[in-house]
Parts: C-alpha cells; sequence; structure tokens
C-alpha cells in the first residue's frame, strides 16, 4: 500500500527504512492512565519490570514503556524525567495543559505536515500516520485510537470527522433491538393465561357426580320420585353430599 510515496506492508509492522520515526505508543490510553495516576503515591528512581511486573503482562508493559519513552516521560534508561513528574503532581486544568504540551512535543513530526486536526477527516489521519510513523494494519489503529485519547483528554478539539469515526458503532444497541422485535413476533401466538379470578376451582369427585345427578320434579310419577329418593339417600349413606341440604 502506497501513502504519500511511503510503501506500507499489509501486515501490522513497518518498513525496514533504519530511519523511520519510533513506532507512537498503542498501549490502551486507559491502562496509561490508570499508570500515571498510580504514581501519585510515589515515583520510583527507576521504571522497569521490578516496578510494573506484578500488574502488567510483558506485552503490556513492554508497549507501556515504549508509550512513556515516546511521550518523554522517561529516558533510555527508564529513569522519571521532569516532564512525569510535573504531569503526575498536575490537577484539573493543569494535568491538561500538561498532556497537551506532551502531544505537541511527541507527535511534532505528525502535526507539522499539512494536516489540521480540526478539520481533517479520519483517512486524513491515517495517512498522516502512515507516513510519518510508517505503520499499518491493527498497531496504526490503536496509534491512532491512542493519539485522539490523548488529545481529547487534554482538552485539544479534534476534528468531528475524526471523532465519529473513532466511536465504536453500538451494534449491539441494534441487535437488542432485532431481538425484541423477533420476541414480539415469536410470542404472538403464545396464549395469555386467563386471570385468577377467570380460572375456575378444580371440583372434587362427589361434586362432580351431583353435577350428573337429575334434579327432582313434583310431576314424576310416584314410582320415580322413590327411585330419585333411594338414590339421593344413597349418596348420603356415601358422604358424597358433604355440605348439600337435603
Amino acid at each position: 500500500m502506497d501513502y504519500n510515496g511511503v510503501q506500507v506492508t499489509g501486515g501490522a509492522n513497518v518498513t525496514t527504512d533504519k530511519s523511520r520515526k519510533p513506532i507512537p505508543p498503542y498501549i490502551s490510553y486507559r491502562s496509561f492512565r490508570n499508570f500515571i495516576d498510580g504514581l501519585q503515591l510515589g515515583i520510583p528512581a527507576r521504571i522497569d519490570r521490578s516496578y510494573w511486573g506484578d500488574r502488567y503482562s510483558g506485552s503490556t508493559g513492554t508497549q507501556l514503556m515504549a508509550a512513556l519513552r515516546f511521550l518523554g516521560l522517561i529516558d533510555n534508561t527508564g529513569s522519571p524525567l521532569t516532564r512525569m513528574r510535573q504531569l503526575v503532581s498536575a490537577k484539573g486544568a493543569q494535568k491538561s495543559e500538561a498532556l497537551r504540551q506532551i502531544g505537541l512535543s511527541a507527535f511534532s513530526a505528525l502535526l507539522e505536515k499539512s494536516l489540521d486536526p480540526q478539520i481533517a477527516t479520519y483517512s486524513q489521519l491515517e495517512e498522516a500516520f502512515y507516513s510519518t510513523y510508517q505503520v499499518s494494519g491493527d498497531v496504526a489503529r490503536k496509534c491512532i485510537k491512542f493519539f485522539i485519547s490523548l488529545e481529547s483528554d487534554a482538552g485539544v478539539v479534534l476534528s468531528p470527522y475524526i471523532m465519529k469515526k473513532s466511536k465504536p458503532t453500538r451494534a449491539a444497541g441494534g441487535r437488542k433491538q432485532n431481538t425484541a422485535k423477533t420476541s414480539a413476533r415469536t410470542n404472538r401466538n403464545v396464549p395469555v393465561p386467563p386471570a385468577p379470578d377467570q380460572i375456575p376451582t378444580r371440583a372434587n369427585w362427589h361434586e362432580m357426580v351431583l353435577t350428573k345427578f337429575p334434579t327432582f320434579d313434583p310431576a314424576w310419577p310416584d314410582d320415580v320420585k322413590i327411585k330419585w329418593f333411594e338414590a339421593f339417600d344413597s349418596l348420603l349413606e356415601k358422604g358424597l353430599t358433604s355440605g348439600v341440604e337435603k
């Protein structure tokens, strides 16, 4: 891939040009800020693996050290520089200003290009990173994300085209909405249970028998009346007419 005359490979790495500039930070910006905030408890004489090894994995720790060197916060031996001490001790607006100065200095090669971050598109920012640092793929994406987070944290106004592109899409929200619609369609034919007062009370066995027993009719012949009373008395004897008056 060719950006402004600079050949960039399709992978996440860089060209073999030994004159290329150091790769910008591609560690999570949150991890970086958490590390800086943790230094408020005390800044060690040297930032090395024995200091951060119990909190970060080897790869994350390596990315952190590279980020601190790129931003001018430590020297090549890991010793904290004045800029780190100023950043750690700063509060509120002072911290924002400290971050702004760090960004201006560290990304000077990028910002010296004919690129105005306040009106540039995300693609223009990508091209500037490619041509300046010869990074591509996932590393380039992470570098740009760190740069945007740093500038935003410093209160620097970036182009809305950059900010819009850098925000994650809310695919999950769309899936939830589709799921809700699917559930509505799925449940459309599910029978709704009746209200409690509509549910019939389960009758016991003798009550069910009584519902089948014929109602006494005075107009019946005498022999039919006698049979009816005999049958009714039989039910009484078996206790099937509990609570029913004779």
